[in-house]
């Protein structure tokens, strides 16, 4: 790992740590929000109950984001699910100006480039969802129910690292709560600390 790799990191999970925000609690009705898409579609969260949601906090630029997009593992994910019927919404919640922020024509480069496969990629550059849901980093992930409730909120998985080799031998939380939920069983562990880079709020 290269010593600008480090530092990205380092400053990250200090900015990360001063940002406090409060996540609703796991059980809780999940915020509405309406944001705009890549191609300049409008996205409401209301339009999607009695379906599975997947929310998934994204900045490109994030060795931690770049962990599971550039081994694939979150193309991966995206396909599974949307493949099952799930609704799958990456949010870009950085600001105008900072670490990881998409105009809508960098955006649809980003999900061509990396054959991404998520429902829509949406643009949040005043950051009105990502405080709703207080998400602190990328990736930061949420799954919601058919009710419209948060099921899960954390980590995508159990390895805090910005090491593809760690994908394997890690627990993937969102696929684990997918698969109990969609089984119809109790959620093992629905709430984990996220980590990755902050949030570049406005």
């Amino acid at each position: 790992m290269n010593t600008k790799t480090i530092l990205t990191i380092l400053t990250s999970l200090v900015a990360g740590a001063v940002f406090a925000l409060d996540a609703p609690p796991v059980g809780s009705a999940a915020p509405d929000f309406s944001l705009t898409d890549a191609k300049g579609k409008t996205h409401s969260l209301s339009q999607y109950k009695g379906k599975y949601v997947v929310l998934e906090w994204f900045n490109p630029e994030c060795p931690f984001v770049k962990k599971h997009y550039g081994s694939g593992n979150m193309q991966k994910l995206q396909e599974e699910y949307t493949g099952k019927g799930i609704t799958w919404l990456t949010i870009d919640s950085n600001a105008p100006g900072s670490e990881g922020n998409l105009t809508a024509d960098a955006a649809s480069k980003v999900m061509t480039g990396w054959k991404t496969h998520q429902t829509a990629l949406l643009l949040d550059p005043e950051g009105k969802a990502g405080r709703a849901y207080g998400a602190k980093n990328t990736p930061n992930m949420v799954v919601i129910n058919p009710e419209g409730k948060i099921v899960y909120e954390g980590a995508i998985d159990s390895k805090a690292t910005p090491n593809p080799a760690d994908i394997s031998s890690s627990t993937n939380y969102v696929k684990v709560a997918l698969d109990e939920s969609l089984a119809g069983k109790p959620i093992t562990t629905s709430t984990t600390k996220p980590y990755g880079c902050s949030v570049k709020y406005k």
